[in-house]
């Protein structure tokens, strides 16, 4: 029976910490719209998000208030919440497929590959003679479907030839390398990123200015109609990932464990590479380069439950962070908003150090 009660006590706190981290993205929901330009109460923001819906809009709330929550900061929270979400269960699936607890999006490359490709596909954008900076950029958000799905194509044509190439430089079957994949990852980092740079050295200055700005992440563009691309993605990488969930585990114990278990390793792990890449390239397209979510959360999830893991906590806690992380770009400093890739760039710099020097330790 104790034996039974042990087995039972850890089931209980994810339980438990699951839905504690669902109450904390509710109330997250509302405390994140409170902060911005315009001075937005606790009570008026929680009145018009019942507003929307369904329930009556209280007189003392002002008109101008709800459309600021609804068409501005609302959007700009999911898109944080979904960019985080992804970018951390990208790692995880990364971290479990190369056996490799440092690996992540963006030191993979894959972020890399797929800047490039959203900057070629932006520059030539630009090419066709837009009126402004930002349209010029082709930053402004339109109305035509072509072009909301032409930046997240062009995103996942750069990231996919980044893991081709790691895989190519790895090793694709039983046999590859997996502890060279990191490095391999890196020096795609670096070549990608240089050839970003030579595609924006060539670009006007303005076009050069936005898409600085861009590449360093940020979610000012976030939309409605912009909303819908990044969800989808993230629901058809969440599925996936539940299907496959025992066999990426399986992966992680090592190629020959898995394979004597029947899994498929060198079909699984070039699947799993190319929806992590899917993933990272819709979110770049999104909000542009941010780096290291995807290697500190699913540590801070297994430092919490070293026995077990949820893709859920995952995705929830990097949702979690993405969202303060943006609140905090945009109240550290007045009438100013900081990139949110410098923000995670210090975080997970800081993170990657810890872990580098208690591996040594261990």
């Amino acid at each position: 029976m104790r034996a039974f009660s042990a087995l039972l006590r850890p089931v209980e706190a994810q339980g438990v910490l699951t839905l504690l981290l669902m109450a904390a993205c509710i109330l997250s929901m509302v405390f994140a719209g409170m902060f911005g330009a315009a001075d937005i109460g606790f009570r008026q923001a929680f009145s018009v998000y019942l507003h929307a819906l369904g329930a009556p809009l209280p007189a003392d709330v002002a008109y101008l208030d709800s459309r600021i929550l609804l068409e501005l900061r609302l959007p700009r929270i999911l898109l944080a919440f979904v960019c985080g979400a992804g970018l951390a269960l990208s790692g995880w699936a990364l971290q479990l497929v190369t056996r490799n607890p440092l690996a992540d999006p963006y030191l993979f490359g894959i972020s890399a590959g797929a800047s490039l490709g959203a900057i070629v596909v932006l520059s030539l954008t630009a090419g066709v003679g837009a009126s402004s900076a930002a349209a010029a950029a082709g930053m402004a958000a339109s109305d035509s479907w072509l072009s909301v799905l032409t930046l997240p194509t062009g995103a996942f044509v750069g990231a996919s030839v980044s893991v081709l190439l790691v895989l190519a430089l790895s090793g694709f079957g039983l046999q590859s390398q997996v502890e060279r994949m990191l490095l391999s990852g890196v020096a795609t980092s670096f070549l990608f990123s240089a050839l970003g740079s030579l595609v924006l050295y060539f670009s006007s200055p303005q076009v050069t200015a936005s898409l600085l700005f861009w590449s360093l992440g940020s979610f000012a563009r976030a939309a409605w109609d912009t909303l819908m691309v990044p969800w989808l993605v993230f629901g058809l990488f969440v599925l996936f990932l539940l299907i496959n969930r025992r066999e990426l585990l399986a992966m992680s114990a090592g190629d020959e464990t898995a394979h004597s278990l029947g899994v498929p390793v060198a079909r699984l792990r070039i699947i799993s590479l190319l929806m992590c890449s899917l993933m990272t390239a819709v979110l770049v397209a999104s909000c542009g380069g941010i780096g290291f979510v995807g290697l500190m959360i699913p540590h801070i999830v297994r430092l919490m439950f070293p026995a077990r893991q949820s893709l859920m906590i995952v995705a929830m806690l990097g949702g979690l962070l993405m969202v303060w992380v943006d609140v905090l770009a945009r109240a550290l400093l007045p009438s100013q908003e900081l990139p949110v890739g410098v923000i995670t760039a210090v975080l997970g710099s800081g993170f990657f150090l810890v872990l580098l020097f208690g591996r040594r330790d261990r």
